[in-house]
C-alpha cells in the first residue's frame, strides 16, 4: 500500500503479516494491532507522548536483571499478570483460587519437617503465627506427600534477598504434608510492604497517581506428581491495602483470619486455612469437553 492514512494504517499492518505464520501468533496480533490503534486514536496521542513512552520502556529494559523484571513489575501495577493467571488458570472444580507468583520466590528453600519456624532472624515488635490446615482433592480427601513451598516478608517489608542483613533463605520453607494431608510451620505474621518503585515501574505509579504497597500475606506454592501446581498467597485479614492492593491481587477467597494463640502456646497467634488442588486427570476431562 503506497498511500498510508490514519484510516488505513491498522489494515496495512494486518496485511503486511504472512499469513503462513501461526494461527495464534495472527489471532493475538491482529487483535493487539487493532487496540493499540485505536487506543492511539482515541487519546489523539502526540509524537512527543509516544517518544516519552519508549524512552520510559528504554529505562525499563536497562534496570531489568535475571533479580528482577522490571517489565512483569509494570504489568503487576496495570493489573495484566493477575489477568492473565485468572484467564489461564480458572478453577473449574472449587479447587483454591491461584495468584501471581510474584518477583521474590527461590527455588530449593530448605526443607523443615512439619510444624517447625521459618524464622532465623526475629525482628522488634514481631508478632509469630502458626498456620496449619489440611490440603484436599476437590473430592474432599486429604492428600498426603504434597510439598509445600512458603515464604514470606519480614517485618521490615523486606523479603531475604532484599536484606543483606538478614540471612540467607530467611522466612522461607519447604514442607510435606503428612499421612493425613495436614501442615503445619511457624512464620512472623506479615506486614505490608511497598513494590519497588525506584525505577520505571515507580513512575508508571506516579503517572497514574496510585500507591506501591500490598498488604500482609503468605506465599504458597503446593506441588505433588499428578496434582495441577497451585501459587497463592494468604492475606491477613486485618491488614492495610487489602482494598487497594497496588498489584490487585487479593480475592475474598484467600483471606485468612489470624487469631490470639491460646494460653500457653508457643506463638502469639494462629492461623488455620485449608488448600485444595485438582489432579490433572480433571484437567484432561476439563480440556476434553
Amino acid at each position: 500500500m503506497r498511500n498510508i492514512t490514519i484510516e488505513n494504517i491498522t489494515d496495512a499492518v494486518i496485511k503486511s503479516m504472512d499469513s503462513d505464520i501461526p494461527a495464534r501468533n495472527m489471532e493475538i496480533m491482529k487483535a493487539a494491532l487493532k487496540h493499540v490503534h485505536e487506543f492511539m486514536k482515541e487519546v489523539n496521542l502526540t509524537y512527543d507522548e509516544w517518544l516519552e513512552a519508549m524512552e520510559w520502556m528504554r529505562r525499563a529494559g536497562e534496570i531489568s536483571s535475571d533479580a528482577r523484571n522490571e517489565f512483569i513489575l509494570i504489568s503487576d501495577i496495570i493489573g495484566v499478570e493477575v489477568l492473565a493467571d485468572m484467564l489461564d488458570k480458572k478453577p473449574t472444580h472449587n479447587e483454591t483460587i491461584s495468584t501471581v507468583l510474584g518477583p521474590f520466590y527461590r527455588e530449593n528453600p530448605p526443607v523443615l519437617p512439619k510444624g517447625a519456624s521459618i524464622i532465623q532472624k526475629d525482628f522488634e515488635g514481631q508478632e509469630t503465627v502458626r498456620v496449619s490446615g489440611t490440603i484436599r482433592d476437590t473430592d474432599g480427601n486429604p492428600v498426603p506427600g504434597v510439598t509445600m513451598d512458603v515464604w514470606e516478608d519480614a517485618p521490615n517489608g523486606l523479603y531475604e534477598q532484599q536484606d543483606p542483613d538478614q540471612p540467607d533463605f530467611n522466612l522461607r520453607g519447604r514442607f510435606l504434608t503428612d499421612e493425613n494431608g495436614e501442615y503445619e510451620f511457624v512464620a512472623i505474621r506479615p506486614v505490608p510492604y511497598p513494590i519497588p518503585y525506584d525505577g520505571a515501574a515507580g513512575e508508571l505509579l506516579k503517572y497514574m497517581g496510585h500507591h506501591p504497597w500490598r498488604p500482609g500475606h503468605v506465599h504458597f506454592m503446593i506441588m505433588k506428581d499428578g496434582y495441577k501446581t497451585l501459587i497463592s498467597q494468604i492475606y491477613d485479614s486485618t491488614t492495610e491495602y487489602l482494598d487497594n492492593d497496588s498489584v490487585f491481587a487479593v480475592k475474598e477467597d484467600l483471606i485468612g483470619e489470624m487469631k490470639p494463640a491460646p494460653e500457653g502456646a508457643d506463638t502469639d497467634m494462629v492461623m488455620t486455612f485449608d488448600f485444595v488442588i485438582r489432579d490433572n486427570a480433571l484437567i484432561e476431562s476439563v480440556a476434553a469437553e
